[in-house]
């Protein structure tokens, strides 16, 4: 049985695009409502994507794209 590792974290995932410069700045974003995920307010900055989800900050908007792991 395959663990769901397919995924990355929101706040890791603002940093990697570049949306965000540090996990604070990520951290003081999301816990204000600030980011989006599929359209609708996500306030957990651990929240779990996956391949396919939006991701909405300001007027940036990112679709989230995973490599399987081996």
């Amino acid at each position: 049985m395959q663990g769901d590792t397919d995924y990355i974290r929101l706040d890791q995932f603002l940093k990697l695009v570049g949306l965000v410069k540090s996990g604070g700045e990520a951290k003081h974003l999301i816990q204000n409502g600030e980011v989006l995920l599929n359209g609708g307010q996500e306030t957990r900055r651990s929240k779990k994507l996956h391949a396919g989800d939006v991701v909405t900050l300001g007027d940036y908007e990112v679709t989230v794209e995973l490599e399987p792991q081996a």
